[in-house]
C-alpha cells in the first residue's frame, strides 16, 4: 500500500505543466467580439437604409414659356448649380398652373418648379413643399377712363381681359372677381386675353380693363401703361381685406413717383395685392440640393427693385404650401458646417459618413462594455466545465471494485492532461492553479479510497 501510494505521488510530481499562458487569448477575444461586430453591421445597415443617399447629379425644373422671367431665372440657377457639379434640366411650360400640374404628376420627371400663390386651393398639395417665396406677383388691374376705380366690383358690366386659358393669372382673376359678385356668363364680359395682347387692346380702346400679372406686369410694362394717357392702375382700397380673406395675398405699396420721378408717375402711392411666386419641390428632395437651391435663390432674388427691398426674398412665407423642414432649418441657421467649409461633393460625403457613424458609436459604446464580461465568461466557462467531471469522479470515490477506481484514476489523469494543454490568459492563472489543486484533491480522495480498500 505504501509503495503504491509513494509511486503515485512520484508520478504526479514529475508531470510537467503543458498549459500555454498568454497575455490575451485572441481566439476567445474574437468570439467575444462576435456579437458586437454583428450588432455594428446591423447598425450600419440600418443607418444606410434610413439616411438619405448621395445627392443626385441632376435635377429638373419646370419654369414657364421660353424667355419668360422664370425661364431666365432658371438659366441663372443652372450656372450656379453647375459650380457644384449639379446639372439643372429646364422644362418649359405654359405658366404656374401648368407647373403645378407637372409637379403633381410623378410621371413628368419634374423635381421643382415655380408656382404662383392662389392656385393650390383646388388641387392636392400634400406631396409638395415650398423652398421659399422668390418674388411678389402683383395683381395689376389697368383700366381706361377718367373715373377713379379702387374696387373690383366697379368693373361690373365692362369688358375685362382676365388672362389666357390655363394661366395662373386667369385662375386668380376669376377668384377675385367672384368674390366681388362678378362671374362668367353675367353682364360683365370676361375675355381670355393676356400679356401684350391685352395691353394693346386696352391701349387701343377695345377693352375697358385688363388683369396683368407676372411677365405681363413687369415694372417696365407697368411704367409704360401708366405713361399712356387715359390708362390708370386700380388702387386697391380694400387691400387689407383681401390679404385677410385670401391668405396667399400680401399688401403691396407702389411708392409715389417710383416709375418716373421727373413726371411723378404714379402721382400718389398705390395699394396693390400680390401673391408671391414660390419655388415648389416634391417631397423627397435631397437636403443637400435644397441648400444649394436656396443658395441660388439668394444669389438671384435678394436684390432690390421697385417692388421689393434688398434681401426681402427669398423668404419662408407660409401660404398654400408648407415650408420644407430643410428650408426651415436653412432660413433659421444657414447651411451646415461641412457645406460651409468644404467643397460640395466632399461635404456631402462627410455629412453622410457622420450620420452613419454617430448613431453607430452611440450604439457601440455600451456594447463594448460587455466585451470584458463576455471574454471573462468564456475563459471561466472553459475552467468550470471540468468541475462537473470532478464532482462526478469524487462521488465515485465510493466505488466498490478496484477496476472502477482504476478507471476513475485514468479519467482524472486525462482531465489533468487536458487542463494542462488549455490556452490560458495570464489574468486567469490563479483560477487555473486552483483547478489543478482541486484535481489533486479529487485524485487524493480516489487514491485514499483505493488504499482503504486494499487494506
Amino acid at each position: 500500500m505504501a509503495t503504491q501510494h509513494t509511486a503515485s505521488e512520484y508520478k504526479q510530481s514529475v508531470k510537467t505543466i503543458k498549459a500555454r499562458f498568454v497575455a490575451i487569448s485572441w481566439r476567445d477575444l474574437a468570439i467575444s467580439f462576435g456579437p458586437i461586430v454583428l450588432l455594428g453591421l446591423v447598425g450600419i445597415w440600418l443607418a444606410i437604409w434610413l439616411i438619405n443617399p448621395a445627392p443626385p447629379k441632376s435635377i429638373t425644373i419646370t419654369t414657364g414659356p421660353e424667355h419668360s422671367t422664370f425661364w431666365n431665372d432658371a438659366q441663372k440657377y443652372r450656372k450656379i448649380l453647375a459650380r457644384n457639379g449639379i446639372q439643372l434640366k429646364i422644362v418649359t411650360s405654359e405658366g404656374s398652373l401648368d407647373n403645378l400640374k407637372k409637379l403633381n404628376d410623378p410621371t413628368t420627371g419634374v423635381d421643382i418648379g415655380f408656382v404662383q400663390g392662389g392656385l393650390g386651393e383646388n388641387m392636392s398639395t400634400d406631396n409638395l413643399m415650398s423652398l421659399g417665396s422668390v418674388a411678389y406677383v402683383p395683381v395689376s388691374v389697368f383700366y381706361r377712363g377718367d373715373k377713379t376705380i379702387d374696387r373690383l366690383s366697379e368693373l361690373k358690366g365692362q369688358r375685362v381681359a382676365i388672362g389666357l386659358q390655363g394661366s395662373g393669372s386667369r385662375v386668380l382673376a376669376l377668384t377675385l372677381l367672384k368674390a366681388n359678385g362678378i362671374v362668367a356668363g353675367g353682364k360683365t364680359t370676361l375675355l381670355d386675353m393676356g400679356g401684350d395682347e391685352a395691353a394693346k387692346a386696352l391701349t387701343d380702346g377695345n377693352i375697358d380693363a385688363a388683369f396683368l400679372m407676372g411677365d405681363s406686369a413687369a415694372p417696365p410694362t407697368m411704367g409704360k401703361l401708366l405713361r399712356t394717357p387715359g390708362i390708370h392702375l386700380v388702387d386697391f382700397a380694400q387691400a387689407g381685406a383681401y390679404a385677410r380673406r385670401f391668405t396667399y395675398l400680401n399688401e403691396l405699396k407702389i411708392p409715389k413717383g417710383v416709375f418716373d420721378l421727373g413726371r411723378n408717375i404714379p402721382s400718389h402711392d398705390i395699394q396693390l395685392i400680390a401673391p408671391t411666386a414660390e419655388l415648389i419641390a416634391r417631397d423627397g428632395l435631397h437636403p443637400a440640393l435644397s441648400d444649394l437651391l436656396i443658395d441660388a435663390l439668394k444669389e438671384v432674388h435678394s436684390g432690390a427693385n421697385v417692388l421689393q427691398r434688398a434681401n426681402e426674398f427669398p423668404a419662408p412665407l407660409v401660404h398654400e404650401f408648407r415650408i420644407s423642414d430643410d428650408a426651415t432649418r436653412y432660413y433659421k441657421s444657414g447651411k451646415g458646417f461641412f457645406y460651409r467649409t468644404l467643397p460640395f461633393w466632399l461635404a456631402s460625403l462627410v455629412d453622410r459618413t457622420v450620420v452613419i457613424l454617430l448613431p453607430l458609436i452611440l450604439l457601440l459604446i455600451p456594447a463594448f462594455r460587455l466585451v470584458p464580461m463576455l471574454y471573462g465568461w468564456r475563459i471561466k466557462s472553459r475552467i468550470y466545465r471540468w468541475y462537473g467531471s470532478l464532482i462526478a469522479l469524487e462521488r465515485g470515490a465510493i466505488a466498490e471494485t478496484p477496476e472502477e477506481r482504476a478507471e476513475m484514476l485514468r479519467r482524472i489523469d486525462q482531465i489533468e492532461e487536458s487542463v494542462n494543454r488549455m490556452k490560458m490568459p495570464l489574468a486567469f492563472a490563479d483560477q487555473f492553479y486552483v483547478l489543478r489543486e482541486h484535481i489533486g484533491f479529487v485524485r487524493a480522495r480516489l487514491a485514499n479510497s483505493h488504499g482503504g480498500a486494499m487494506e
